[in-house]
């Protein structure tokens, strides 16, 4: 497959995601107004955060964010039973991967957004709705889903099923 950046780089077609139209919703409340409307929570947010590193790897970012909002969760990288990563690239994923020792079984388990796509926008909340529906599923516990943005930005958020 022809090259995406660079004549000679590995970016392809193949490696990396599409981009897709899309749409996601996230109802978030307190605890105090999930009992007053009487709504039944899917998950709690345990802690979230957000970085910044050079945008010329922005891809990279997750890595720093996730180190980041764990420790605010003062949970491990073992604690946590699923990992949804935004995968713009696959050499992105394998990377923080790598870099953060997760085991590859406990990542987008459902197939990231080279499997399902890349909805510019609605990235955030379809990896975040795709993690909570997953360990609600599965019957597992804590969550974490991250992604990086263009501008070198990192978001990530972790989440307990309820």
């Amino acid at each position: 497959m022809k090259t995406v950046f660079k004549e000679t780089g590995t970016v392809t077609a193949g490696n990396s995601s599409d981009l897709n139209d899309g749409a996601a919703a996230v109802v978030l409340c307190s605890n105090r107004i999930a009992k007053l409307k009487q709504l039944m929570p899917l998950a709690k947010v345990i802690a979230w955060t957000q970085t910044g590193i050079d945008p010329l790897v922005m891809g990279l970012a997750p890595i720093k964010t996730i180190q980041e909002v764990l420790r605010k969760a003062n949970w491990s990288i073992d604690s946590v039973d699923l990992f949804e990563l935004n995968e713009a690239y696959a050499a992105q994923s394998i990377a923080i991967i790598q870099e953060l020792r997760i085991d590859p079984e406990k990542v987008n388990v459902n197939g990231g957004a080279i499997a399902l796509g890349h909805p510019i926008g609605a990235s955030g909340a379809r990896i975040l709705v795709t993690l909570i529906h997953t360990l609600k599923r599965t019957g597992l516990k804590r969550g974490c889903a991250a992604l990086c943005v263009g501008g070198g930005m990192g978001l990530a958020i972790c989440v307990e099923a309820c």
